[in-house]
């Protein structure tokens, strides 16, 4: 490791016929990997792991045919296995993409390494479906390690022509069905099958009578095996039928009818009594709809690649449609993997309402393909931007003023904030909310982690000190100054005491047009008389610094002296308010004025000049 920081240059490139050897591991790089590396026609070992990669795999990677080990693991490289990847004859000693957000299956030209003697590792992603009965021709294969995904089906047969294999790792997975006895005739040194799905009968001898080499547990339905393994003892069900008498028969139905109609009358009275009481329970306590994996499968057509939407840190995301409901839905794969979690057999994912604007990180930080695109960039107005922030605002304050108990969310960013077909915003993502007692709006805490993303957490919670409503509200405002600049908190221009907050205070209020986002900046007033669009962009200015400024009172280094979240609302609502408000014409000395756009202040944005000087 040399603590290198940045991203591979494309020039990297212009060493095509030179580079023989790329070993960059356990550094601090970041960015995509440049396409242009397949320029590199000698290179025989490509290790760029452990670090902060991201993007896709390039399908022009299979034109370095003379690699021998790859390694790309331990990074944040999302999307599909490129079938051209796993086409690299050469490839003889080591294919690593472990503890990366891989998605879909592995394809089936993993049959074409047939040279490759030492590694395969692809474990700690998201694959799913079955592993490729193409495998069976990596006959040189020593170690295969498909452990942490979501493979389903069964152990395939042709794994019984990898003679040469000494380590298997399969756990935590979905595979089914039965032990293969295959697996008692390879001379194998571990083999790991934990947390599956595998039931039937352990086989005894090979491999399997050496009870320190093997690991079956969490699979609830294996059983026999040799003692040490603790399984219950497989029952022979042929042996043990024994014919019941007729009158033990005739007895279990009676019986069993008469409990039938007890339990039914039961019901019906149940029924009975709350139908009066059906009309006044709230929309809240509705039934909701009851989902199976199958479902789920249907409707994202075997989580296909073309119904993928996104990938971030703790999962990916695909859109489906629910028959049942009618409805789509975004259904989001948890990622719940690490080396050191224990992970149960158990496919987990979230079904949302499916967004049909996406995300606001989407809008604020989007990367234009199209013209429509771009477009769609400069259709973000003030207007749109005001109302998300009073959205957001408001389920904040609903989160830590309206429930039973006080909620934090713990991760309020742009990325989880999903704008519906009419740019209303919804605060989605709660993988970290926090419970506060209802007597208090904090508790002390000696044992909190930071929590979050980094730019958008409080400061003081990397001291591990209270755990408090006032995280989400100094979120929030890293949101509303991000949202008014268009520069995220973790920008490259932020070094050492230079923050987005810091940024942003110092130009209040005369020259917040040098932070401002270009695209408000150039944001045309509909007005059919110039002197009315002047008032307009007067009043367009004035919320535009008010917004800053409720930003950055939010983000207040101090918990105590930041603005609450209730007081914040009231403010946008006001703001609003007055943007919508028509404009007033009022001749005086031949000019035009509208006399609460040119007023220096609004009464609100004295107050909010007291909160933060």
């Amino acid at each position: 490791t040399n603590h290198f920081k940045g991203a591979i240059p494309h020039s990297i490139a212009n060493l095509s016929t030179t580079l023989q050897i790329l070993a960059v591991s356990m550094n601090q790089l970041y960015g995509s990997i440049p396409p242009r590396i397949a320029n590199l026609v000698n290179i025989s070992i490509l290790d760029l792991s452990d670090n902060q990669f991201t993007g896709s795999i390039s399908e022009e990677i299979e034109n370095l045919k003379k690699f021998e080990p790859l390694d790309l693991s331990k990074n944040y490289i999302s999307g599909t296995i490129p079938e051209q990847t796993l086409n690299l004859p050469e490839l003889s000693i080591l294919l690593n993409l472990s503890q990366n957000h891989l998605v879909v299956s592995l394809p089936r030209t993993i049959g074409s390494l047939k040279v490759l003697s030492d590694f395969c590792e692809v474990l700690d992603n998201n694959l799913s479906g079955e592993i490729p009965k193409e495998i069976g021709f990596c006959s040189h294969l020593e170690h295969l390690y498909l452990k942490g995904n979501f493979f389903s089906g069964s152990i395939p047969s042709s794994m019984s022509s990898l003679r040469g294999l000494r380590k298997i790792d399969l756990s935590r997975n979905n595979l089914s069905g039965q032990i293969p006895k295959f697996l008692e005739t390879l001379a194998l040194e571990n083999l790991n099958l934990s947390f599956n799905d595998l039931e039937g009968e352990v086989p005894i001898k090979g491999i399997f009578a050496n009870a320190s080499a093997i690991s079956v547990v969490g699979n609830n339905r294996l059983c026999g095996g040799i003692t040490e393994l603790r399984l219950s003892k497989c029952s022979n069900n042929d042996s043990k039928k024994k014919k019941v008498p007729r009158f033990i028969v005739l007895v279990s139905i009676a019986s069993a009818i008469l409990g039938l109609t007890m339990v039914s009358s039961s019901i019906f009275c149940r029924l009975k009594k709350r139908k009066t009481k059906q009309a006044s329970e709230p929309m809240l306590k509705k039934t909701l709809l009851k989902v199976s994996y199958e479902m789920l499968l249907r409707a994202t057509n075997g989580f296909s690649l073309t119904h993928l939407v996104g990938v971030g840190s703790f999962g990916s995301v695909y859109k489906g449609f629910l028959d049942q409901d009618g409805a789509f839905v975004a259904v989001k794969v948890l990622n719940l993997q690490h080396q050191e979690l224990l992970r149960g057999n158990d496919f987990k994912v979230v079904v949302y309402e499916f967004m049909e604007n996406r995300s606001f990180e989407k809008w604020l930080h989007p990367i234009p393909t199209t013209e429509e695109e771009e477009l769609e960039i400069q259709n973000l107005t003030l207007l749109h931007r005001l109302s998300i922030a009073i959205d957001v605002a408001s389920a904040v304050d609903y989160l830590h003023h309206q429930c039973q108990e006080p909620i934090l969310h713990c991760d309020l960013k742009p990325s989880n904030v999903l704008l519906d077909s009419d740019m209303i915003a919804r605060v989605g993502d709660f993988g970290l909310v926090k419970f506060l007692p209802e007597v208090s709006n904090q508790i002390k805490s000696s044992s909190i982690e930071v929590r979050g993303t980094i730019g958008y957490t409080a400061p003081e919670y990397g001291l591990g000190s209270e755990v408090s409503t006032h995280e989400d509200v100094y979120s929030y405002g890293v949101l509303l100054l991000e949202m008014m600049t268009r520069k995220k908190p973790t920008d490259f221009m932020f070094e050492g005491d230079l923050t987005l907050h810091n940024f942003t205070r110092t130009t209040l209020p005369d020259r917040v047009m040098e932070i401002e986002d270009p695209v408000l900046i150039n944001e045309e007033v509909a007005a059919s008389n110039r002197m009315m669009s002047q008032a307009r962009n007067n009043n367009k200015m004035e919320c535009v610094i008010s917004m800053v400024r409720i930003g950055v009172a939010c983000t207040m280094k101090s918990p105590q002296e930041r603005m609450s979240i209730t007081h914040a609302i009231s403010e946008l609502q006001s703001f609003r308010n007055i943007f919508l408000q028509p404009t007033t014409i009022r001749f005086n000395s031949q000019k035009v004025c509208n006399h609460r756009s040119m007023k220096s202040e609004t009464s609100s944005s004295r107050r909010l000049r007291k909160e933060i000087t």
